[in-house]
C-alpha cells in the first residue's frame, strides 16, 4: 500500500477529496450565492428605492459601503469563534441572521434606518467568507486549494448571473403587490431563502472529515493525516499574535483591499453603469448585468485550475488585477458608448473575479491553525474596507459630476497598484517544490 507524506493512503485520500468536493462545494456555493445576493441586491433596489425615499446618490453610496464597517469590526472574532465551536454552528448563525436583516430592509424609511440595517447586515455576515476559506483548509491540502477556492468563489459570479435577472424580474413584476413597492419585495423574497438555508446548515454540514457520515473512517483518517503532515512539513505560523507581525499578512491585506475595491464596484454599481450606458427596463438591465459575471465565472475557474497545474500563484493574481485595472479604466472612458462600455465592464469582471481564487492560495501557505483563523479574517476584514471606500467614491463622483467615470478611474488605480505590487515583490507563497507530492 502506497503512503503519502502524512501516513494516509493515496487512493483513500483521493476518494475522500472527491467526495468532499461533491458534498461540500455545491452547498457552500449555494450559501454564498444567497449571502452575495442579500449583500448587493441594494444595487438593484436603488433603481426605484432612491426616488421613493428621496435618498441622494451619496446616501446610497454610504449605505452600500457601511456594510463593510460592520463586517470589519466583527469578522476576526467570528473566525476565531469558528475555530473553537466549529463551522456548522458558526455558519448557521451567520446565515439565519443575515437573512432576517435582509428582510427587515424592506421597511427602511429614513437614511438612518438604511445605515443601521446595512451596518447590521455586515455585522451578521461577518465571518462567512473567511470562515469558509478556513473551513476548506480542514478538508483539502495546499496543492488543491486554488482550484477548490475557485470552485467555491464561482459563487461571486453565479450570484451575478442569477441575481441580476432574478432582481430584474422581481422589480418588474412585484411593484404594488399587497401594497409593497418592488424594491421592498426584492428584500423580502431574497431574504427568506437565507433563513431557511441557515436551518439546513445544522443538519447538513460536518465540521471536519471525522464528522462526515459519507466518508469511511479510513478515508477521513487519510485526509487528516495528509493535512497534519503538510502542516508539520512547512514552516507555517500557528500563533495569531505572531501572525499579526508578519509583513506577508499585511502585504496580503493591501493586495486584497485593492482587489475588493473592484469587486465592490461591479457588485454595487453594475446595474447603474448599465443604465447609464443606455439600457432601459429593470428586467433587461438584470439580464445584461449577468453578462460580465458569466465571463468572470469562466475566468475564475480557468485561472484557479491553471495556477494549481503550474504551481504558480503570484503572477496569476498580478495579471488578473492588471486586466481588471484596464477594464475599469476603459469602462469609465467609454460610458456613453453602450456596446464598448459593456465589453470593457466584462473585461473588468474577468480580471477581478479571476484574481480571487489564486489570491486566497497565498496566505494559506504560511498560516495554519489559530493563525490561519485570525490571519485570514484580518486580511479579509481590513481588505473589505475597500467595499466601503469604492461605492462611496463612485457615489460622490456620480453626485458631483453626474457620471461614475471619475470613481471608476480611482478604483482602476487600486487594481493597478495590486498588479504593481504583485509583479515587483518577492514570492509571497511558498515555492511549490516544498509542498508534499500532489495527490490528485
Amino acid at each position: 500500500m502506497t503512503s503519502e507524506n502524512g501516513g494516509g493512503d493515496i487512493s483513500l485520500a483521493q476518494e475522500g477529496y472527491r467526495r468532499a468536493a461533491w458534498r461540500l462545494i455545491p452547498f457552500l456555493v449555494f450559501l454564498f450565492v444567497l449571502a452575495w445576493i442579500d449583500r448587493v441586491n441594494v444595487g438593484f433596489a436603488k433603481l426605484q428605492m432612491l426616488s421613493d425615499l428621496k435618498f441622494s446618490e451619496a446616501v446610497y453610496g454610504l449605505g452600500a459601503g457601511i456594510f463593510f464597517i460592520g463586517y470589519f469590526l466583527f469578522e476576526v472574532p467570528s473566525n476565531l469563534l469558528l475555530e473553537k465551536i466549529g463551522a456548522k454552528r458558526t455558519l448557521a448563525r451567520i446565515t439565519i441572521l443575515w437573512g432576517l436583516t435582509s428582510i427587515a430592509m424592506a421597511w427602511v424609511q429614513s437614511e438612518w434606518t438604511f445605515y443601521i440595517l446595512r451596518f447590521l447586515l455586515g455585522v451578521f455576515e461577518a465571518g462567512f467568507f473567511p470562515g469558509v476559506v478556513l473551513y476548506l483548509t480542514y478538508w483539502f491540502p495546499a496543492e488543491r486549494r486554488s482550484q477548490i477556492n475557485g470552485l467555491f468563489m464561482t459563487s461571486f459570479a453565479i450570484a451575478g448571473v442569477i441575481g441580476g435577472p432574478l432582481a430584474g424580474w422581481i422589480m418588474s413584476a412585484m411593484g404594488g403587490v399587497w401594497g409593497h413597492a418592488n424594491w421592498q419585495w426584492l428584500f423580502i423574497l431574497e431574504g427568506i431563502p437565507s433563513v431557511l438555508a441557515g436551518i439546513v446548515v445544522l443538519a447538513y454540514l460536518p465540521d471536519r472529515p471525522k464528522d462526515a457520515a459519507w466518508l469511511t473512517p479510513a478515508m477521513a483518517g487519510a485526509m487528516t493525516a495528509r493535512l497534519q503532515g503538510e502542516a508539520a512539513s512547512h514552516a507555517k505560523e500557528h500563533n495569531f499574535k505572531a501572525a499579526l507581525t508578519d509583513p506577508k499578512v499585511w502585504l496580503c491585506t493591501v493586495l486584497y483591499f485593492c482587489i475588493v475595491s473592484g469587486n465592490a464596484t461591479i457588485a454595487f454599481w453594475t446595474p447603474s453603469i448599465i443604465k447609464e450606458i443606455g439600457v432601459q427596463g429593470n428586467f433587461t438591465i438584470g439580464l445584461v448585468a449577468a453578462i460580465p459575471f458569466i465571463a468572470g465565472t469562466a475566468a475564475m475557474l480557468w485561472n484557479g485550475n491553471h495556477s494549481d497545474r503550474t504551481g504558480e500563484v503570484r503572477l496569476h493574481c498580478g495579471i488578473a488585477t492588471l486586466i481588471a485595472a484596464i477594464g475599469l479604466a476603459a469602462t469609465g472612458a467609454l460610458i456613453g458608448h453602450a456596446a464598448a462600455a459593456l465589453i470593457a465592464l466584462t473585461v473588468a469582471a474577468v480580471g477581478i473575479l479571476a484574481a480571487f481564487p489564486v489570491f486566497w492560495a497565498m496566505p494559506q501557505t504560511f498560516l495554519a491553525g489559530t493563525a490561519a483563523a485570525g490571519g485570514i479574517a484580518v486580511i479579509n476584514s481590513v481588505g473589505n474596507l475597500a467595499g466601503f471606500v469604492a461605492p462611496y467614491t463612485i457615489g460622490l463622483s456620480t453626485q458631483i459630476t453626474g457620471s461614475a467615470t471619475s470613481g471608476l478611474y480611482v478604483v482602476a488605480c487600486f487594481e493597478l497598484l495590486a498588479a504593481i505590487l504583485l509583479f515587483s515583490v518577492g514570492k509571497i507563497a511558498a515555492p511549490a517544490a516544498t509542498a508534499p507530492a500532489p495527490v490528485r
